[in-house]
Formats: structure tokens, sequence, C-alpha cells
């Protein structure tokens, strides 16, 4: 397993903890949901700017993605 895919996977489980769907994770962040359909898939190797507005969406320090 790559490091985007389990970033992805950690995301993914993450957001369901919060029982949050992509739509509503995308809108909160600031970010589109084919986008974070794309990191929890681990397609996408995202920047710290954007693990940032996902922990602050998420309401999650950024360490729990780790």
């Amino acid at each position: 397993m790559t490091i985007t895919e389990k970033f992805g996977l950690r995301l993914k489980t993450l957001r369901k903890e919060k029982g949050l769907s992509q739509e509503e994770l995308a809108e909160r962040s600031g970010l589109n949901r084919p986008y974070i359909s794309g990191i929890e898939q681990g397609k996408r190797n995202v920047s710290l700017e954007v693990m940032e507005k996902l922990a602050e969406a998420l309401g999650v320090e950024m360490r729990e993605f780790f």
C-alpha cells in the first residue's frame, strides 16, 4: 500500500467516524467532492495545506492522519 493510499484510507476512516459524507467534508474544507474522493482512493498526493484544511474540517489534529 502506498503512502497516498494509506493517507486516503485514514481520511475515509476519520470522515466516517465523524458521520460526514464526502460532500459535507468538501463543503467544510473548501475542497470539491471529486477531489476528496480522489484523496480517499489514494489517487491524490495532497499538500500540507490541504491536510491542514481537512484536519480543521474534521476537528482533529493533523497528527491523527498518521
